[in-house]
């Protein structure tokens, strides 16, 4: 089924904020929430899953753990641009792959552990071939606005989410384990896989993948987020931008824009432009209006440039399983 033919009602959106707040958080706690019974929460999830539209993914926060983040660029004519971002995405350390300006561009993110590892990345991972007319790789510095708390999805009152909103992480000292990787691998694929499966995937005991999680997530280093397309909410025009911002005004115009709730990400990078944020229209006009009267208010912006994304190869998580 495809995302656009499937309709989101009031409680689909709920259930939607409400994973976004815990993806984990269980249906009867989440019906409690919405007013709805445990069943018809679990009906709607099954629904929406299996239509393609909703997924929860568990993904490793590399930011908790002091490895760096990248935007990766690739120019590339445009019959090859399907199979690179493709083959981009079936990397485990991609996320948010994208197909822009009419298909001769992809950007994508990628998290590395070590310095070796980036610079192997940068040299020897990505694609080489002809095909491929260039690539810029852009350090994000820090960041303002992340997708996890886009206020796109944003449905219930303030007492419907604390009802649903976890402990706050807590700065702890946890490193990854070889053994991890099942862990994580599966809740690429399934954020809310039972503890059961999850247990099947490690080796591990029922008791001992909880107690895992539990650690995983408290210290940050495990995050779920929502992956839906953002058509799905109603916005139907998304684009990159990347903009070059005075450099004393640059924290103010990051902290402006991550205000606004059609941004779901902004980020400083290095480049030859300084900003770079994700925006999430209702239609191009929508996306002109926000261009030409929010943005363009914030006059320590020296240039903008504009990539609305045509397709999305993955978002978080593994690979999509649909088109999209």
């Amino acid at each position: 089924m495809k995302t656009d033919t499937v309709t989101l009602d009031d409680v689909d959106q709920g259930l939607v904020h409400a994973l976004q707040i815990d993806g984990r958080a269980p249906l009867r706690l989440i019906g409690q929430a919405l007013g709805v019974s445990e069943n018809t929460v679990a009906r709607r999830y099954r629904r929406l899953r299996t239509a393609g539209t909703l997924r929860v993914v568990g993904t490793l926060n590399g930011a908790s753990l002091g490895y760096n983040a990248w935007t990766i660029r690739l120019q590339c004519t445009p019959d090859a641009a399907t199979a690179i971002a493709k083959a981009l995405a079936a990397r485990p350390d991609t996320s948010y792959v994208h197909l822009l300006s009419g298909g001769t561009e992809i950007s994508c993110s990628v998290q590395t552990s070590t310095a070796d590892e980036s610079e192997a990345l940068l040299l020897h991972k990505l694609p080489r071939t002809s095909r491929v007319t260039s690539v810029s790789a852009h350090l994000l510095l820090g960041s303002y606005a992340l997708p996890n708390n886009w206020a796109g999805p944003a449905r219930l009152t303030p007492d419907q989410a604390a009802l649903l909103t976890p402990p706050p992480a807590e700065a702890t000292d946890v490193s990854l384990e070889p053994a991890d990787r099942p862990l994580f691998d599966l809740l690429s694929r399934d954020g809310r896989a039972s503890h059961t499966e999850l247990a099947a995937a490690t080796g591990w005991s029922e008791s001992t993948v909880r107690r895992r999680l539990t650690v995983l997530r408290q210290s940050g280093v495990l995050t779920f987020l929502v992956d839906i397309p953002p058509a799905a909410l109603g916005f139907r025009a998304e684009a990159r931008l990347w903009m070059a911002v005075h450099p004393s005004r640059l924290t103010v115009v990051a902290s402006a824009m991550a205000d606004h709730p059609e941004v779901s990400l902004v980020a400083q990078t290095t480049g030859p432009t300084n900003l770079l944020a994700a925006v999430n229209c209702r239609d191009s006009l929508d996306l002109a209006r926000y261009l030409n009267e929010r943005i363009a208010s914030l006059d320590a912006i020296h240039t903008i440039e504009t990539a609305p994304v045509i397709r999305t190869v993955k978002r978080a998580g593994a690979l999509l399983p649909l088109e999209r």
